[in-house]
């Protein structure tokens, strides 16, 4: 009986993995529709929609623009926990187009840009949280509330056009980021700003800031030349960490001349990933409830996407006296 029950277990475990590519999507109203493609369930979705993306890989062609309120949301962009079959990686770009004011994503590793308002309409209230991306676009000042917290951002959070009066308004907190530009009147506070240096370019970790608040980040660049704060106008700059001094930032944790090496658990340059384990050394743990990732209240590494996961599971090894197989399995959901 037990090999019988083990086999009728396993042949379900194999089916639910045939289908484990389906796309849920909940409407307002409750109702559930199942689709096989990224595309599909952004068309078919009513507003307000919840899209839910398991493990995976979902592309998505440019020609895809999202111009309804929706809610993407994904496992999570490294694995956390058992259950997790790999990450939900997003492979191509996020359009929200006018119509998507509201929407939000969760939980996904995305290939490309997540671009918001390019199409020259107003979309506002944009939320990207637990996410893992390469750039994050707000294509005009018309833009209004986008959110960018807790992620990996790859490249950059800026404005698209370079156009100084159509810089956006951006509240960028909490992500560990390699530059901010270009924008106008956002607040810039707890994140890592790495600034990795390309031989070939001068990048600066903030540049073009105006009337913006830049506070509580860590700043790693440590190159030889240029400086953090590049034409941050008419903006509140306190309580950064900086590695050179900056007369920008009077109240600044100043630890010029000192390596970050002796600073970070595995700085590597200034390179974080997922895995790296950046953290302060134990001489410089004082700071870690002040500046960067994981003051604020943020547990940065504990970030889950609001969807189940499996904590605890158990199977035991042979059914029951009436055939019946015990299986324990306890869940908890991210925020």
């Amino acid at each position: 009986m037990k090999k019988v029950i083990l086999s009728l277990f396993l042949a379900i475990m194999a089916t639910i993995g045939l289908y484990a590519q389906q796309i849920s999507v909940v409407s307002s109203g409750g109702s559930t529709s199942l689709y096989r493609t990224l595309q599909e369930a952004i068309e078919g979705a009513d507003p307000g929609s919840v899209i839910y993306l398991p493990g995976g890989g979902f592309p998505i062609a440019d020609s895809v623009k999202i111009n309804k309120k929706l809610t993407i949301i994904g496992i999570g962009h490294y694995v956390k926990s058992g259950n997790v079959d790999g990450v939900t990686t997003i492979s191509g770009n996020l359009y929200f187009h006018g119509g998507s004011s509201g929407s939000a994503v969760f939980g996904c590793y995305i290939t490309g840009t997540i671009w918001i308002g390019n199409d020259n309409s107003s979309v506002n209230d944009i939320l990207i949280k637990h996410c893992n991306v390469d750039y994050v676009k707000v294509h005009n000042n018309k833009s209004l509330g986008t959110v960018v917290n807790q992620n990996y951002i790859r490249s950059a959070v800026n404005s698209s056009t370079g156009t100084a009066s159509e810089y956006a308004s951006v509240e960028i907190t909490n992500n560990i980021i390699k530059l901010i530009y270009d924008i106008d009147g956002g607040e810039i506070s707890n994140n890592i700003i790495t600034c990795q240096r390309s031989s070939s370019t001068n990048v600066y970790p903030l540049e073009k800031i105006k009337n913006s608040i830049i506070t509580n980040n860590i700043i790693l660049n440590s190159y030889s030349s240029g400086t953090s704060f590049v034409s941050c106008s008419s903006s509140s700059i306190s309580g950064n960490m900086l590695f050179r001094n900056e007369s920008s930032d009077n109240d600044s944790i100043n630890l010029t001349g000192i390596d970050p090496n002796n600073v970070f658990k595995n700085y590597n340059k200034g390179v974080v990933n997922p895995a790296s384990d950046f953290h302060f050394k134990d001489a410089y743990k004082q700071y870690e409830s002040q500046v960067g990732v994981y003051a604020d209240g943020v547990d940065f590494d504990k970030q889950l996407a609001p969807v189940p996961y499996i904590v605890a599971k158990h199977v035991d090894e042979q059914t029951d006296a009436s055939g019946k197989l015990n299986i324990k399995i306890r869940v908890k959901a991210g925020q």
